[in-house]
């Protein structure tokens, strides 16, 4: 193997951990904003955030029954969109 193969070879292979290391601290971060939402602020705080009231309803129990699903699904776009950007970056993207 010549040398600029070899380079070639170990540039891909930085790129390739470096965007792995981005994909996997983008996904620990949903992550942790999931569970901070699901269930500190559904089950540990919610006797606290019961004591706000927004249309009728306590912000506790709103958190637990909708608002840990509201922010899956706005994590789901979120993270579409950064995996593109992403992918763009480091030129794995699809056609």
């Amino acid at each position: 193997m010549s040398e600029s193969q070899s380079e070639s070879k170990s540039s891909k292979e930085a790129a390739a951990i470096t965007y792995w290391r981005e994909n996997v601290r983008m996904l620990i971060t949903m992550l942790v904003i999931w569970f901070v939402v699901s269930y500190v602020c559904g089950i540990i705080l919610a006797p606290v955030l019961n004591n706000i009231s927004i249309g009728g309803y306590q912000l506790g129990f709103w958190f637990a029954q909708q608002g840990s699903i509201y922010v899956f699904i706005a994590l789901i776009f979120i993270y579409v969109v950064q995996m593109n950007k992403l992918d763009r970056k480091y030129d794995v993207h699809e056609e």
